[in-house]
């Protein structure tokens, strides 16, 4: 996505048509918009070529940009669980990981960086039936690889509003429920973390369209992304018009949930209720 997007600066700066760029390197105009995207693999060759026709002569310059052909092109740790993952996840792992900012609002299930293990475990084997026992543990073990990134070195803030809905819709036994209440208590308290419950108590609020994720970076040059799962695919939109929506909604929901402090409290209630 970095160098896509400094692809797209570049080739705008100089007043070059999608379908101009495409021509040079034999390739189609969706092929620019997917390359500037961030959505394909780069070739060192077509963007050699694309430096050019865009007047980028200074070798630091293009030494630069091409050592990120070689950094894009690295498949990340969590594509040896590609063959569990549906073809759309790789990519969000990917953007989470890379993000120094992630917002969230929840309805279903607890969000994935907050699940305990044998949550994690019921919500998988509900979600893969008929799965090999096998296949299940990869993608718990996947789950809980990505939950490091907040106890990371350089871990990303992390906001989320969990509705009410989430909590009391019980996956696993009385035990698994109990864990994971006990477990979204303590890491509220991770100085990264701020969690926010939507209560039931409150009636219609601005998270009626469901569950999303909105992935913030640190380098200037990366639009914020929304993400969002269906049933069969997810949608990754990065036009400024959807995310202004999409942060108004979180923001909204954000200023009606009762605060941390206020949202541990009500844990705590629900996990003496259990």
């Amino acid at each position: 996505m970095l160098l896509g997007s400094q692809l797209r600066r570049l080739r705008e700066s100089r007043g070059i048509t999608r379908e101009q760029a495409g021509y040079s390197i034999r390739a189609s105009e969706s092929k620019i918009s997917r390359m500037e995207l961030g959505r394909v693999s780069f070739k060192t060759r077509d963007v050699e070529d694309l430096l050019t026709l865009y007047g980028i002569t200074d070798e630091a310059e293009r030494t630069s940009l091409l050592s990120l052909v070689r950094e894009a092109n690295v498949a990340g740790w969590w594509h040896s669980y590609s063959d569990v993952l549906p073809s759309w996840f790789p990519t969000y792992v990917g953007l989470e990981g890379a993000a120094s900012l992630i917002r969230a609002y929840e309805v279903q299930f607890v969000h994935g960086l907050l699940q305990t293990e044998a949550y994690a475990r019921a919500v998988v084997g509900r979600g893969m039936r008929g799965a090999s026992e096998a296949d299940i543990e990869k993608r718990v073990a996947l789950r809980l690889e990505r939950q490091k990134y907040l106890v990371a070195e350089n871990a990303p803030e992390f906001h989320v509003v969990l509705d009410e809905a989430a909590l009391r819709r019980p996956y696993g036994d009385r035990e698994v429920m109990r864990g994971q209440l006990q477990h979204l208590i303590e890491i509220s308290e991770q100085p990264n973390v701020r969690l926010q419950i939507m209560p039931f108590g409150f009636g219609g609020h601005s998270g009626e369209s469901g569950a999303f994720t909105i992935l913030s970076f640190p380098e200037s040059d990366l639009s914020d992304v929304v993400y969002l799962e269906q049933l069969t695919s997810a949608l990754y939109l990065d036009k400024n018009e959807d995310v202004i929506q999409y942060e108004r909604a979180l923001k909204e929901l954000q200023q009606d949930s009762p605060g941390p402090g206020e949202s541990r409290d009500l844990l705590r209630g629900l996990l003496q209720l259990s």
